[in-house]
């Protein structure tokens, strides 16, 4: 008697506090953070927090730090099994960097893109606070400066066991499917390929067009590679992966930030309507992929128009 009268005031609670309730009450938007083995999530986000690149506002950083820290700890447990030649893209501003350099066995080829202006290599001094001892460090940090659209990669054919693709195919302006060849290229074959970018079908975007609200990235101060020009979704992004010879082997999306979607429209009015799909509502896709197949020789149609369809399949 007692299960069934603590069963129903479980539910009476419910009933009465549903639209009160976030997002992730009604949908599984976080998934557990992968931490290293005996770190507690306020150890490593103080840990975190302490990084500081010359010249950046510590502000800022302790900012950015606060908001993207899931993104960080989840690109790491994507990594964190892992050995060998790693490539991280678009490091700055090395969060996930000292993440893997501290608790991972990779070896670590950093590469920036910070305008046309600067030429071969950039040099960042980078403050951050030892994770066992505390102890205030001081660091280099060296990088291959080059234009992922433009340029070719300044490495060797198979030269990485491992490529980190986070954060970047969304502010692409010209061609991915080049841009990930060239990352197919300098990737060892059965080489792992982690790519993280923003989910278009999250959450809030769903309740965004049903307020009628824009969800389109605004321009930036930052010039057109400061703005997210094209989103994906999970589909979209197996496809394109699939076509380009990568074989899934772990994707999800998970919530990052505070969830605004009842901002703009009742979530528990949702919940009936999107329930089967709840798996695919993040607010960031995180994938793992081998890279076991050749890839596709042209475009596929459903990412590419305006092409001679020669030059579409």
């Amino acid at each position: 008697m007692n299960i069934i009268i603590k069963a129903a005031k479980t539910i009476k609670h419910k009933l009465k506090n549903k639209g009160q309730e976030t997002p992730s009450y009604f949908f599984s938007l976080t998934p557990e953070l992968p931490l290293p083995k005996g770190v507690s999530e306020d150890e490593l986000r103080k840990y975190l927090k302490s990084v500081l690149v010359a010249d950046a506002p510590p502000q800022e950083m302790a900012n950015y730090c606060d908001q993207d820290f899931r993104r960080f700890v989840y690109t790491y447990g994507l990594a964190q099994d892992i050995s060998g030649k790693c490539l991280e893209l678009g490091a700055n501003p090395y969060f996930t960097t000292l993440l893997l350099k501290e608790f991972t066995q990779l070896e670590l080829v950093l590469a920036n893109y910070f305008g046309s202006h600067i030429t071969d290599h950039i040099v960042q001094n980078v403050n951050y606070k030892d994770f066992y001892t505390g102890k205030q460090y001081s660091t280099e940090l060296k990088s291959f400066h080059f234009n992922i659209e433009g340029d070719l990669f300044p490495f060797k054919d198979e030269e990485f066991d491992v490529v980190l693709f986070c954060e970047i195919i969304e502010h692409l302006l010209i061609d991915p499917v080049a841009v990930i060849q060239e990352i197919k290229r300098v990737l060892k074959p059965n080489g792992v390929l982690i790519v993280t970018t923003p989910n278009v079908s999250r959450l809030e975007n769903v309740s965004k067009m049903i307020a009628g609200a824009n969800i389109y990235d605004p321009y930036s101060g930052y010039g057109y590679y400061g703005r997210h020009n094209r989103e994906y979704n999970k589909h979209e992004l197996q496809l394109l992966l699939n076509y380009m010879g990568f074989t899934i082997e772990s994707m999800f999306t998970a919530d990052v930030h505070e969830n605004h979607a009842n901002h703009y429209c009742s979530i528990a009015q949702l919940e009936s309507l999107l329930k089967h799909r709840e798996l695919d509502l993040g607010q960031y896709i995180f994938v793992r992929a081998l890279n076991q197949e050749k890839a596709g020789k042209k475009k596929p149609a459903f990412l590419y128009r305006s092409y001679p369809d020669d030059q579409l399949e």
